[in-house]
Formats: structure tokens, C-alpha cells, sequence
């Protein structure tokens, strides 16, 4: 059992004061702080401290990854760590994007290998042959756009806003409210020529404006995101896109996961993310960077419903509260500690990622004892002992991170 040290990036869309403040640093940051990663991916690992300094978890993964990983997990992903933990803060909105599946991912990364596409193109779609199943925690109240909206629910709020220049569109989706039509729709409006969407956007606007001022609430974080968007992105298809999906409030403990294809945009807030670890990203928006709409197309989900908002209680006298995902690359467990739960067990067996998100912890695993306080994250190998967890303070939060097969 060793400390860990994530890796941080700064984006523009980040925070100068949510990661800092929770990792006990200055405020504000010289720089935007989006991620935190925890985690092996050879884009920006995390380092393992001991006495004799610090050194790349996938340098310690590559010398033993056995030892480290444990056989079983090498059978089911290789010799790599499956998972990529996170926090992310996002004071502006991210893009918006989708992941794509197993099989389109692996056909991907082979067809763009085939074609010479450099990794570092601009154009490159597929960095690796991953699928990227996720699922986001909040740790603060976080809004997020996820997952297209029931087709019958946007043609109502279509029409609440009374723009003329939607009637077409409207009637699109109103003559064939499922997946196809939320398709056609969809497609129609990100490849607007430009004329178009000139004039169809700001008309959108408008009636946003026109719907906010009516205080009519059936719809108003949808269509207050929508003219925060138009403000942030203008002349951005994705603004127009945004509107067809469900607006999402997490407060804190509560999470989302999101498989293949979901189209997606975190909007604010403070969360723990969890990963496959993969760096495929399909891009649908509300970005300079580059949109390969026929291969969105191909990956996205178009099918309606209700995002489902994951929000698991503890066990009677247990302090962990499990996040269920289908995703066999990973399992995020929070574990909540205070006067009348004192310890949690984390089991042996498994590669596993701590980090203390509120108060201290100290961790015992064998002979080892390691202090946890808010901010610090913790790496365990497979074949290292169970370890217990108590709190050094009057509550205290970890999320634990292994594999979910």
C-alpha cells in the first residue's frame, strides 16, 4: 500500500478553486483544474510515493503486473489497469460527446490504424481499441445534460417556446416521436448549413428568452442551460442539439452511469468519475474541436427515456454504499464514516484506488499504516492484504475503486 499522486490537467472549462480547495491547496489556482487522474493510462498516470521517492503507476504495473493485478484480472483485460478513476470539476460546460462500444471501438482504432491517421491528429476518433462505459458521483450539486429526452416531452417543450421557425422541426419529431425520428431530427439540425442555423438558432433564442420570462418552471433548467449554451457557444449547432436532452441535478451522493453511445455534456459541479480506461471520445458539439458527424452518427443511442439517477443506501451497520454498473472494468464504492461506523473492510484480492473526498482516514493493510486526509488517494495491489479503514475525524468520506467483474 503506497500513497498516490494524481495527475492534474487544466482545460479551460475547469475550476480555480473546486480540486484545490478539496486537496487543501490555495485558492484560487494559477490555472483552471479539470481532472484529477487517478489511474494508469499512459496519457497521464499517476505515481506510486514510497521512501525512496515517486514513480509512474504504470511503470509499477509493467514490473510486476501479477503481483499488481493479479491473474484473474490479466485473463479478463490484460496486462493493464481496467479502470481510471477521477475527480473532475467543471466550472464551464464540457462538449458534447458519446463513447462508443466495445465492437465499434475495436473496429475504430483498426480502421483509423489502417488509414495512417496519426494518434495526435486532430481528425483521430479512436485512441485505443476500448470501449468507455463511465459513471459520475457528486460530490456538490452537479448539472449535466445525459441521454436523449422522451420524444413526446421535447415536442411539448418545443412548443411551449412559439418560435415559427420550429414548426418543421416539430413536426419531424411529432410525426414520428421514437429513436428514428429523434434521429432524423438530430441529424438534421447538427448539419444545418450555415445560412440555416443563422437563422433558426437565434429565433430559438429568442423564444428561450420569451419562455424564461413567462415563469412557466415545467422547463426552465432546460431552457435556462439552453441560453447559458447560446452565450457560451454562439453559432454552435450543439446549442440546438443540447435541447433534446434531459437536464440532470446530482446532489451530493447521487451518480449517473452512462453506457455506450449516450450523448452527454457535464454542465457544473464537483464529482468522482469512474471509468473504462479508454480516451475515445465522439465529439456532437458545443467544441471547436473536431466533429466527425457520420461517425457520431454511427455510435450515438437515439432511443428516449429517463436518465436513471443512481442514489444507493448502506446496508444496516455497513458503511459502504456500492454504485451497481454493468461494467466489468470497474466498481466505486463510497464509504461514509462517523461516530456509530467506525471501520470498513476493503477485500483482498483486487487492484484498488482510495481517495478521501471528506475529513481522515487512516488505512491499515498488513504491516502498513497510511493516513488519508481530504484530497489524498491511496494505491493497493492485488495481492496485498485486507486492509480497514477508520476514521481520524468526526465523519469522514472515501471512494474506493477496483474492478467490477
Amino acid at each position: 500500500m503506497h500513497e498516490l499522486e494524481g495527475a492534474l490537467r487544466s482545460y479551460a472549462w475547469g475550476s480555480r478553486t473546486a480540486i484545490a480547495e478539496l486537496r487543501g491547496l490555495p485558492v484560487p489556482s494559477a490555472h483552471p483544474e479539470a481532472e484529477l487522474w487517478l489511474g494508469a493510462h499512459p496519457g497521464d498516470p499517476a505515481r506510486v510515493v514510497t521512501d525512496d521517492g515517486s514513480e509512474s503507476l504504470l511503470d509499477v504495473l509493467g514490473r510486476d503486473p501479477a503481483r499488481q493485478l493479479g491473474e484473474q484480472n490479466i485473463e479478463a483485460f490484460g496486462e493493464r489497469l481496467p479502470f481510471l478513476l477521477k475527480l473532475l470539476a467543471a466550472e464551464e460546460p464540457l462538449s458534447l460527446q458519446a463513447h462508443p462500444s466495445a465492437r465499434q471501438a475495436e473496429e475504430g482504432f483498426r480502421r483509423e490504424n489502417a488509414l495512417g491517421v496519426p494518434m495526435d491528429a486532430p481528425v483521430r476518433n479512436y485512441k485505443d481499441g476500448s470501449h468507455k462505459p463511465e459513471l459520475v458521483v457528486a460530490l456538490s450539486t452537479f448539472e449535466a445534460l445525459a441521454g436523449f429526452r422522451e420524444p413526446t416531452r421535447t415536442v411539448k417543450m418545443l412548443r411551449a417556446l412559439a418560435v415559427p421557425e420550429l414548426e418543421p422541426y416539430i413536426g419531424l419529431l411529432e410525426g414520428q416521436p421514437d429513436s428514428d425520428g429523434l434521429r432524423a431530427l438530430f441529424t438534421t439540425w447538427i448539419t444545418l448549413p450555415s445560412t440555416a442555423l443563422g437563422t433558426l438558432l437565434p429565433a430559438v433564442l429568442a423564444g428561450c428568452i420569451g419562455y424564461a420570462s413567462s415563469r412557466d418552471a415545467e422547463f426552465a433548467a432546460e431552457i435556462r442551460t439552453a441560453l447559458e449554451l447560446g452565450e457560451s457557444y454562439p453559432g454552435d449547432a450543439g446549442v440546438l442539439a443540447a435541447l433534446l436532452l434531459n437536464r440532470v441535478t446530482l446532489e451530493p451522493g447521487q451518480g449517473i452511469f452512462l453506457a455506450a453511445g449516450n450523448l452527454h455534456a457535464y454542465l457544473h459541479g464537483l464529482a468522482v468519475e469512474i471509468m473504462a480506461n479508454s480516451d475515445n471520445v465522439l465529439r456532437g458539439g458545443l467544441t471547436p474541436k473536431y466533429v466527425d458527424v457520420p461517425e457520431l452518427l454511427r455510435v450515438l443511442d437515439f432511443n428516449g427515456s429517463d436518465i436513471t439517477i443512481l442514489d444507493p443506501s448502506p446496508h444496516a451497520g455497513s458503511a459502504d454504499i456500492v454504485y451497481p454498473t454493468p461494467a466489468p472494468e470497474f466498481r466505486l464504492t463510497r464509504i461514509e464514516l462517523g461516530a456509530d461506523l467506525t471501520d470498513s473492510v476493503v477485500p483482498a484480492g483486487d487492484p484498488r484506488i482510495l481517495i478521501c473526498t471528506e475529513g481522515s482516514v487512516t488505512v491499515r493493510c498488513g504491516t502498513g499504516e497510511l493516513e488519508l486526509d481530504r484530497g489524498r488517494a491511496a494505491w493497493i495491489s492485488a495481492d496485498e492484504p485486507i486492509a480497514t479503514i477508520s476514521p481520524r475525524s468526526t465523519k469522514a468520506q472515501v471512494f474506493s475503486a477496483t474492478v467490477g467483474r
